[in-house]
């Protein structure tokens, strides 16, 4: 049975950033990293379209920690110690330049999730790190001092032991039996399903807007992108994250309140749409779009307020100037279903956070076992932040174990 100081269960960002770390904190450790599938890193393959958003430029813990839904109370900690600066300097100690973009996100500057991946398995050549495939870990127990591991394809002892499987129900399930509490997993991350006319043929339009979800004490507000099967963009994923419980026991079936014009009530329209009525009196309304609005978009939410194509504003009856107000304002839509946020899948739910130490990650039932990324129940909003928990939690179990 082959030895190790350390073994991580899971070939993902999370795992490979332990690894990396711990190795290079004590170059004499034999550490081993077992993947489950044929290849690793697959996530990292796909995240940020394939670019690998690898973290947000927010560099204040007490408002990178407001990006979480579950671990918020957690993080703040382990923030001050290891965080999105210190995650910069890391790729560039090891030649990978990020740039940031408008929204915050970083991505390498070769727009390319490769560039990580080729990053992570040089160091781990360089580290003496193994790295094996195709072993399913199908159970593990403590035995004089050790971790016994048995896997589809062998057995193993370790010293140290992480656990790095993400959102893997067979994992959670082997940690129950040995006493951890399980937050039942629920989707986080994910767009709404809406059929309605007025935005059937409006695919690809992005606007800013307010979005809550009627009957329930959840909104946000950001760029929102109209699609083919409904809505999506932050303010959405941000509202599917925050409500990832809520919306679980609703069945995905509950409507949402937009406000297209972020900032101003139904009132404070309709008193600027009867100035335009004066002011606009022999244009067509339609025709030309208002309010810094997209054009198709305020065409649709104009014909939803009954007001014909060839109306003039100065024909708008208050009735009509009302109806505008409100689909502007206060437009009601019926979600039913969800889709997942492309390829990316991140769960709420995972590890009671009760029974961890976030100064080392190390379960506080089980000396020597610990957790880094979505085995816990920690998920954040979309633009880099679920990847940030992951290098946090691997550099302090890193610094930890090693």
């Amino acid at each position: 049975m082959d030895f190790y100081d350390i073994i991580i269960v899971g070939g993902g960002a999370a795992g490979f950033f332990t690894a990396i770390n711990a190795a290079e904190n004590n170059p004499d450790l034999k550490i081993l990293i077992l993947e489950r599938g044929k290849e690793v890193l697959t996530k990292v393959r796909v995240s940020g379209g394939g670019r690998c958003n690898v973290t947000h430029a927010e560099f204040i813990p007490a408002e990178l920690v407001k990006k979480y839904p579950r671990g918020e109370k957690e993080l703040r900690g382990p923030f001050h110690k290891f965080m999105t600066g210190d995650t910069i300097a890391w790729f560039e100690e090891r030649g990978i330049e990020l740039k940031t973009e408008e929204d915050g996100r970083m991505f390498p500057v070769t727009d390319s999730s490769q560039t990580i991946i080729d990053c992570f398995t040089r160091e781990c050549k360089r580290l003496n790190i193994k790295v094996q495939t195709g072993h399913s870990l199908k159970n593990f127990k403590r035995s004089d001092d050790l971790w016994v591991l048995e896997t589809n394809s062998g057995s193993f002892q370790a010293r140290n032991l992480m656990l790095a499987t993400g959102s893997n129900t067979k994992i959670w399930n082997l940690l129950e039996k040995m006493g951890h509490s399980i937050v039942p997993a629920v989707p986080s991350l994910f767009t709404f399903n809406i059929k309605d006319e007025r935005i059937k043929d409006l695919a690809g339009i992005a606007s800013d807007a307010e979005v809550k979800i009627l009957n329930e004490n959840l909104e946000s507000s950001g760029p929102l992108l109209i699609t083919h099967w409904g809505m999506s963009g932050p303010a959405i994923l941000k509202l599917s994250a925050w409500g990832a419980r809520e919306l679980n026991e609703l069945n995905y079936n509950f409507k949402i309140g937009i406000n297209w014009l972020p900032g101003y009530s139904e009132m404070e329209i309709l008193e600027v749409l009867k100035e335009m009525k004066f002011s606009n009196s022999k244009q067509l309304v339609a025709k030309r779009a208002q309010l810094d609005l997209p054009k198709r978009l305020w065409q649709s939410i104009v014909s939803a307020s009954k007001i014909k194509p060839d109306s003039k504003w100065a024909d708008l009856n208050k009735e009509q100037l009302i109806q505008l107000s409100q689909q502007l304002t206060s437009a009601v839509f019926e979600v039913k279903g969800k889709s997942t946020f492309k390829e990316e899948f991140v769960t709420a739910g995972g590890i009671d956070l009760k029974e961890v130490d976030f100064k080392t990650f190390e379960s506080k039932l089980h000396k020597n076992l610990y957790f880094a990324g979505e085995i816990l129940d920690i998920d954040a909003i979309t633009g880099g932040f679920n990847f940030q928990n992951a290098w946090t939690d691997g550099f302090l179990a890193a610094k930890a174990m090693s």
